[in-house]
């Protein structure tokens, strides 16, 4: 029997690639601005669940690295788990993000020829006007700011229709911090240069 499961919330995510990246723009079918990308992805749970147990307030990272065009597989992933959650979410949390549990991940999970596991550190994310920011103490330490609208005020310049898991609408950002060193991958890129995303997310599925 399956379990239905859904989380609903906010993400942030900060590469490695120079602002604007061409992997999104391009369907991830053109190369990098390196000869890799490097990437963390932050999803901080405002709602959820999967079967009976809660996931509000859960908040975890996805971390990858893949090659210069990233529809070419070979990712190196892992995923980190806010320490505050408890097993079973961590757990859930774990399926999700690897896409063992169905939903847009799922669609990711055949390019990733290494999964490097799971692990429990302390995640602060905050969110403020166009601001988010995720640390993870000596793991993992981004903050992007989104690119202000003229046309409309108050909102960001915006990409849609995107294949991206989080949402096909994302705001562009930049990166104001971005340093990566978990699971053997590592970046730290000057502020203000490399690329960044935020946006609403809402992920359903039915786990195996």
């Amino acid at each position: 029997m399956s379990t239905p499961w859904q989380v609903v919330g906010e993400y942030l995510e900060a590469c490695s690639c120079d602002f604007l990246c061409p992997c999104i723009t391009q369907n991830t079918t053109t190369p990098a601005t390196h000869d890799f990308c490097k990437l963390a992805m932050t999803y901080a749970v405002t709602t959820g669940h999967f079967g009976e147990t809660p996931l509000a307030g859960v908040v975890f990272a996805v971390v990858a690295q893949s090659k210069a065009i990233m529809s070419q597989g070979d990712w190196a992933l892992g995923v980190i788990v806010d320490e505050r959650a408890t097993a079973a979410q961590a757990d859930a949390i774990a399926a999700i993000a690897s896409g063992q549990a169905g939903g847009p991940m799922l669609g990711f999970a055949a390019l990733v020829s290494e999964f490097r596991g799971m692990t429990r550190a302390r995640i602060e994310f905050s969110a403020h006007e166009h601001q988010r920011s995720v640390s993870i103490a000596g793991q993992l330490e981004q903050s992007v700011v989104g690119v202000p609208s003229v046309s409309v005020p108050g909102q960001c310049v915006a990409i849609d229709n995107t294949l991206h898991p989080a949402n096909p609408r994302l705001n562009l950002a930049l990166a104001l911090k971005n340093f990566i060193r978990c699971f053997g991958i590592e970046w730290d890129a000057p502020a203000g240069r490399t690329n960044g995303h935020f946006a609403a997310f809402a992920w359903q599925g039915a786990a195996p």
